[in-house]
């Protein structure tokens, strides 16, 4: 290809314009070598003028396209960027997101574990109440089983054993506990009536069969306040003392027995104290 090559001017213009084509070569050759592979088609087309155009004008066409393709190439380095900086916030909100959902599911999950211990804790308590509560009970009705108390607060008058005409074996068989009539008479211990009902000598009188296997026997009452088969528990009232049967004055005639028969009597005094009563 031939450049057709204009008459340089003469005077004081020559200079200056060969600094303005240096300058502009100089411009266009950065421009090239900034953007190498788009320059060098800017290039090539530069150098494609046809020949009658004025050098000047090559390097202005030159270097117009060379920043245009700068700018084009500026764009795209800004558009990448701009993608770059879009996906890297992107990152960081998922990331920020799943730091999210994880601090909440632990969260829920420390306190579900929480919430299940408090549970534990209060079933626990609740279970550990309600056997306090069953061994309570259990040891009251042991105490009410294996407990004793005297059949009315009342002192001894006439003791055990003691002789006399007036018995039909001879001697006392029992005690007597001094009681007005209408005075509360208590089972001695827990157990089962056997007998309640009216007898010429005792007239009212009850006959328990406790769990120890001993019998005990309350006399000369004025009302009865249980019936045979009938179960008791310790001081459980099972009538009113009065002057029943064959006696002198009210009070409570007491007898502890090996059997429910009369004539099987033991120390009622000694029986008591064996289960703790003082008398």
């Amino acid at each position: 290809m031939a450049f057709k090559v204009l008459p340089a001017p003469s005077g004081k213009h020559r200079r200056p314009r060969r600094a303005a084509l240096r300058t502009g070569t100089t411009l266009a050759g950065v421009a090239v070598l900034t953007a190498a592979g788009t320059f060098g088609a800017t290039a090539a087309t530069a150098l494609s003028t046809p020949a009658d155009a004025a050098p000047q004008a090559i390097e202005d066409i030159a270097f117009a396209r060379a920043v245009d393709a700068s700018d084009n190439l500026t764009d795209s380095l800004a558009a990448q960027a701009a993608a770059q900086h879009k996906a890297a916030d992107e990152t960081k909100r998922k990331a920020a997101e799943a730091k999210r959902k994880a601090d909440e599911a632990k969260r829920l999950a420390e306190a579900a574990a929480k919430k299940a211990a408090a549970e534990a804790k209060a079933k626990a308590e609740r279970i550990a109440e309600r056997e306090a509560q069953a061994r309570a009970a259990r040891d009251e009705e042991r105490r009410k089983l294996n407990s004793f108390v005297l059949p009315v607060d009342s002192g001894i008058g006439t003791g055990y054993k003691v002789p006399g005409s007036m018995w039909s074996s001879g001697y006392h068989t029992g005690v007597d506990f001094t009681a007005s009539t209408g005075t509360p008479v208590h089972a001695v211990g827990a157990g089962t009536v056997v007998t309640a009902g009216f007898d010429s000598a005792y007239g009212n009188n009850v006959v328990i069969r406790h769990n120890d296997g001993i019998y005990t026997l309350c006399a000369h009452m004025s009302s009865l306040s249980v019936s045979v088969g009938q179960t008791v528990t310790t001081g459980e009232q099972i009538g009113l003392s009065g002057a029943t049967g064959n006696v002198t004055g009210p009070h409570v005639h007491f007898e502890a027995r090996t059997t429910a028969e009369y004539g099987s009597d033991i120390d009622p005094e000694a029986y008591l104290r064996s289960h703790g009563v003082s008398i």
